[in-house]
């Protein structure tokens, strides 16, 4: 671990480790019995376990932060007969676009270590890749992004051209290759999306007012969502894959101080409510077999007073 890391390539550990597993010959995984027979039986044998993380910091804190205005004219007075607030969503230009771009640059670093990792291993891709973020202890605008999976090689003459990354286990991964498709790479849609709390939010939600929908957080989490599903189509569009296999998706939701109403006024109450989507999963293009051309057949004539033979 001597020298120092500039954050370019694997850093020092990883590639010890790396050359290491190499120079042994053995291999390490997460692979249940199940994943592993499952693997081996499309053609696939594991060859490590890889990691990628990387530490990001995040600027700013509580209503300090920028990152949920929301974006309503008339956040500062949103009484009776105001026009009803819309939906800042990041993939549209929000302010909320900035954390979006930093928190999916930390994935990607991640993501990037790891599959170096699977290059340095011999892989030629990684399966049960598992995505998680946790605060850096004792930095609390800084956080931890993990990703670990095993890498796995062909057994055969055909390689990939690049490693592959999916988020599916052991079982999913060979049914998949089963079905004539490959995986392509682990993809993750990220949308941030605010709305104030206006009048009628405000009155739909109040005490007593009955069974109804809340027709502005509705709103807001459809559009939320709608736009985690554009960012994770655009993704798997750049990668030329056919289509995305849905692993995972959440959904966050809480509330903030409308920053836009306490900047026109110090003592405002007012509120705006944040969701966050998130959407896992990999891109997979289909692939043929290449089947032998058609035999040609034979004809022979059931006509006694025609015995020479016919090629069709």
């Amino acid at each position: 671990m001597s020298g120092e890391w500039t954050a370019g390539g694997l850093p020092p550990v990883a590639a010890a480790r790396t050359a290491e597993a190499r120079r042994r010959g053995t291999w390490s995984s997460a692979l249940s019995t199940g994943e592993f027979t499952a693997i081996r039986s499309v053609g696939f044998e594991p060859v490590g376990q890889v990691l990628g993380t990387a530490v990001y910091h995040v600027a700013g804190g509580g209503s300090s932060w920028r990152y949920y205005d929301c974006g309503y004219g008339n956040a500062s007075w949103s009484g009776r007969g105001s026009t009803p607030a819309p939906v800042a969503v990041s993939g549209q230009g929000a302010a909320s676009k900035s954390l979006v771009d930093v928190l999916l640059a930390a994935r990607h670093a991640a993501l990037a270590r790891m599959t170096a990792e699977c290059t340095a291993l011999g892989g030629d891709g990684v399966v049960a890749a598992d995505l998680t973020m946790a605060p850096f202890p004792s930095a609390p605008h800084c956080f931890e992004f993990q990703v670990i999976g095993t890498a796995v090689r062909a057994q055969g003459a055909v390689r990939p051209s690049r490693p592959f990354t999916t988020h599916l286990d052991g079982q999913g991964f060979a049914k998949l290759i089963a079905a004539g498709w490959v995986p392509v790479e682990l993809l993750v849609g990220l949308a941030i999306g605010t709305r104030h709390d206006d009048w009628t939010t405000r009155r739909q939600n109040w005490f007593g007012a009955g069974n109804q929908e809340v027709t502005g957080w509705s709103q807001l989490v459809s559009a939320t969502r709608h736009d985690a599903r554009a960012r994770i189509g655009e993704q798997a569009w750049h990668t030329g894959a056919d289509g995305v296999v849905l692993g995972d998706s959440r959904l966050r939701i809480w509330r903030e101080e409308c920053v836009r109403a306490r900047r026109r006024n110090s003592d405002s109450d007012q509120k705006d409510h944040v969701a966050e989507a998130t959407l896992v999963g990999t891109a997979v293009a289909g692939f043929t077999v290449r089947q032998e051309p058609p035999r040609t057949l034979t004809m022979m004539s059931l006509d006694p007073n025609r015995r020479r033979a016919r090629v069709t």
